[in-house]
């Protein structure tokens, strides 16, 4: 909400040059399986997809919002195992459960962002951290129902009719994956440009002032952690229903710096960074799988030495570079 004198546009849309690179890059990315036709490489492809809609959400409140949510990749869990009881417990269909993982995600969302309205700094980190082993311990609690520390197996996969998911060469996950993170980052595009999304951003750079011109940060908090939540929860459902199977692996340390690396590599508040990174850190992991203990260290120095010459990551490396190439062909 805004008071007198600070006025913002209702809506601002895409730039025409935005909208043209958007559809540019989704129109490679679906020729990309005539070119790629290993079953592997699409698997890869796929996780860099569904990483990248959890990174890129996490960007949202990390990045555009300043709130340090350490909790983010429980939202992606919870999606994940709401997919996994509702298609194996309440035999709801899988095209169902993915939006249904998204909703649980966000009601999660709203409940960890209430005692977080009037924190600040490293007390927000140790409640969403504490919400994170929280639900840790709700699913290895009760293990009648989520496998425990076992895991949950015999979750249903995609269907549809006349189309078998599981043998098709990874081709219907792959174009799933892609609508997902299509949606995904045309909406977050679209929130971040909208007066909610200049609010959120005022409210980082200069939270005392924003507040002194009406614009309410526990509002705008509680609506960036749902929104930041809405995609990521519905990624864990898509996850659930790919590899067929819900484990306390969503909640480790492993995949948590995955993601926050995509974040911090691809640049904050960019949105399209998580994606760029995503594709770098998963097929470079990949590359140098036989350096064993040398691999993730190999990856971290990567990651600074990007960070010290291009602070604004990869995304902001490109910019720069486009930027410096237009001057130079520019009269």
């Amino acid at each position: 909400m805004t008071g007198a004198g600070f006025r913002m546009p209702s809506w601002m849309p895409l730039e025409g040059r935005e909208l043209a690179a958007m559809a540019a890059g989704l129109l490679l990315l679906v020729l990309l399986p005539l070119v790629v036709t290993d079953s592997y490489t699409r698997h890869l492809i796929i996780l860099v997809f569904i990483y990248a809609i959890v990174a890129s959400s996490w960007d949202l409140s990390l990045g555009y919002a300043g709130i340090f949510n350490f909790g983010h990749l429980a939202l992606f869990a919870i999606g994940l195992y709401t997919y996994g009881l509702a298609t194996k417990f309440g035999d709801i269909n899988g095209w169902a459960a993915i939006p249904l993982s998204g909703i649980t995600a966000m009601i999660a969302a709203a409940i960890v962002t209430v005692p977080i309205l009037r924190l600040k700094g490293i007390y927000i980190i140790l409640v969403t951290f504490a919400f994170s082993q929280l639900v840790l311990q709700l699913v290895v609690s009760q293990s009648d129902w989520t496998g425990g520390t076992l895991g949950m197996t015999g979750v249903s996969s995609l269907k549809l009719p006349g189309h078998n998911f599981i043998r098709d060469g990874k081709i219907g996950y792959y174009y799933t994956a892609l609508v997902l993170l299509a949606a995904n980052i045309l909406f977050l595009r679209v929130f971040v440009r909208s007066a909610l999304g200049l609010s959120v951003v005022a409210l980082r750079d200069n939270e005392e002032y924003a507040v002194s011109r009406g614009i309410s940060l526990a509002r705008q908090r509680l609506l960036t952690m749902v929104a930041s939540a809405m995609f990521t929860g519905m990624a864990g459902g898509l996850y659930g229903a790919y590899v067929r199977n819900a484990s306390i692996e969503a909640f480790g340390v492993g995949l948590l710096t995955l993601i926050l690396s995509m974040v911090l590599l691809g640049g904050t508040a960019t949105i399209y960074g998580s994606l760029l990174a995503g594709f770098v850190l998963v097929f470079l992991d990949e590359v140098m799988i036989d350096l064993g203990a040398w691999r993730p260290i190999t990856i971290a120095l990567l990651i600074i030495l990007v960070m010290l010459v291009y602070p604004g990551g990869l995304y902001g490396g490109i910019r720069a570079l486009a930027v410096r190439l237009a001057r130079r062909n520019g009269p």
